[in-house]
């Protein structure tokens, strides 16, 4: 699956087989963003965290994203998050191979 094949996948029902991580950024694409964060809130490993980090980016909460960022090792991001997106997509479905 590619970051488009999983945009695509946005009108039809959540994915299953995917890992939390993913299937956060699914609800959030969906506008369900509360959902979204208790997918990732519980969950200890990095890419739940760069994630949730991302769902705070967008909210413009930016002092919880800075310390989502951080739990992730990730650099507080800089592009758009448009760019963002694909990225975190593109990371998480080749970890899922």
């Amino acid at each position: 699956m590619t970051p488009a094949d999983f945009k695509a996948s946005l009108s039809a029902a959540a994915p299953a087989d995917v890992a939390a991580p993913l299937a956060a950024l699914w609800w959030a694409a969906k506008g369900q963003w509360d959902q979204a964060h208790k997918i990732v809130q519980d969950e200890d490993d990095a890419n739940s965290a760069w994630v949730h980090a991302y769902l705070h980016r967008v909210e413009g909460d930016l002092g919880n994203a800075g310390y989502w960022y951080r739990q992730a090792g990730q650099p507080a991001a800089k592009d758009s998050l448009e760019s963002e997106w694909e990225r975190i997509v593109s990371t998480l479905l080749s970890a899922q191979r």
